[in-house]
């Protein structure tokens, strides 16, 4: 595709009130493929503007009518979709298979869930004497990050839609020309002028002048948990809503008794997944002690398949890949094991790392506590079941989870002490309508489905 030098602002591409660009890098052979503006506090003022000039009418607009524009910006889309996989394949270095099924596949589908969304959800109830009014929050300041270029855009937008605000979008300056596709989609699905705004450029430039704007009512967040904090505490001084999805060093928890080498195989699957680079990902393994040396070689072999530049892909962009890899090397420094992999690079050119288990790993070790974002796998061993849970509990996050267990109810009654948001039972599959976020420092709130609606009404009461 080729690059917009300019801003969706107000229905139509306009230049950027500056003259700087960020270059977009193809991180599997670290060569430019694109420029993009780099947006400034004036670019991001008036798109706001523009979102807060066209809030009244599509906040007015009926439920149906919302629907109708979702299900068309969803066949926008699909219209696209060979052209946004291609894309985030080259911006991202996803393998071209993993961009069509999951970048761009699974956020069609929760396009296509939004606009039944919009249609179906009740915006009125009636309790007692009062009739409850569900109404939009306002204008929306989102901020997504890279990892999941268009889901994450996909998964703040359309909710959004539906509940009737209006937004301005500052994408992850990695991945920009994911969201300019995903901007020509909004214009030709029909959505009236303004209600959709796209402003690129730097976190620390653009997103924190739309986290700061005084006429943004809302915030939603997709990123670290550092910066997250920053967010919160900025929309917390303006006293405005705030959702914020961050971090996650997620357990997997495999019970005596559960079939452990598809547990294992499954593990391995979804810590490789996207180069390692889920909020998500289950990069904690925690196996019983009887088992840990069969868990270990049937770790190490899955990996194996996993081969760099074939099965999987590079890291996002050299900073990445640099701080995955210290982090297998303080993994070997404080006495982890390396089973499969290393911190050396596996190929010449790219932001490659080598996909990698660790053995002998103990709940204090770095590597055990912080998200790595990287093809890295720990495997833990406990005693007991309460043992489990408190290695499982005890981290700052509680993103994800999984249980392993002979049988359905056993892992359920483990699953229900847990302290996290999303938990895969014997390796239950995602699921687009279920609300994903989670307990503690992994974020604010909730996205998908219905419950993602909810994140962008406000509550009115009239009382008879």
């Amino acid at each position: 595709m080729k690059a917009h030098d300019g801003m969706y602002i107000g229905g139509e591409w306009r230049p950027a009130a500056g003259t700087d660009t960020i270059a977009v890098v193809n991180p599997a052979d670290e060569r430019i493929i694109g420029q993009v503006p780099a947006g400034t506090a004036e670019d991001i003022d008036e798109a706001v503007r523009a979102a807060r000039a066209a809030l009244p009418a599509w906040a007015a607009t009926p439920p149906a009518e919302r629907a109708a524009r979702i299900a068309a910006l969803r066949d926008a889309l699909l219209v696209r979709k060979d052209e946004i996989a291609e894309t985030i394949s080259a911006e991202l270095g996803a393998p071209l298979e993993l961009a069509q099924n999951v970048h761009t596949g699974l956020p069609i589908v929760v396009a296509g869930s939004y606009a039944e969304l919009a249609a179906s959800y009740s915006f009125e109830e009636r309790i007692g004497n009062s009739t409850v009014l569900m109404e939009p929050v306002g204008v929306v300041g989102a901020i997504t990050p890279w990892n999941y270029p268009l889901h994450q855009i996909v998964a703040k937008v359309a909710p959004a839609l539906a509940a009737g605000c209006t937004l301005v979008l500052k994408p992850a300056e990695d991945t920009p020309l994911t969201a300019q596709l995903f901007a020509e989609a909004v214009h030709d699905a029909g959505l009236p002028a303004g209600v959709f705004n796209l402003v690129t450029g730097l976190g620390a430039v653009a997103g924190q002048a739309l986290a700061e704007h005084e006429d943004v009512d809302m915030v939603s967040f997709t990123g670290s948990t550092a910066v997250g904090k920053q967010i919160g505490a900025t929309a917390g001084a303006a006293v405005k809503r705030v959702a914020l999805e961050l971090g996650g060093k997620s357990a997997n928890v495999i019970l005596p008794g559960a079939d452990l080498a598809r547990a294992i195989n499954v593990n391995v699957a979804q810590v490789m997944n996207n180069s390692g680079q889920s909020c998500n990902a289950l990069s904690r393994t925690l196996v019983h002690r009887d088992q840990y040396d069969e868990a270990v070689a049937l770790a190490a072999a899955a990996v194996a398949k996993y081969t760099p530049g074939e099965r999987i892909g590079p890291l996002v962009n050299a900073k990445q890949q640099a701080r995955v890899r210290d982090y297998i090397e303080r993994g070997v420094e404080e006495g982890a094991r390396i089973v499969a992999g290393g911190p050396e690079a596996p190929l010449e050119r790219g932001y490659f790392v080598s996909p990698t288990v660790f053995a002998d790993v103990t709940p204090d070790m770095t590597i055990a506590k912080e998200e790595i974002f990287g093809p890295v796998m720990s495997i833990l061993a406990y005693e007991d079941e309460e043992e489990a849970l408190r290695i499982a509990d005890d981290s700052v996050y509680g993103l994800g989870g999984g249980v392993w267990a002979a049988d359905e109810d056993t892992a359920v009654a483990f699953a229900r002490r847990m302290q996290t948001g999303q938990i895969d039972i014997n390796g239950g599959r995602f699921n687009p309508l279920a609300p994903f976020g989670g307990y503690k420092q992994s974020g604010v709130g909730r996205e998908l489905g219905p419950h993602g609606l909810a994140e962008y009404l406000q509550t009115k009461s009239l009382q008879f």
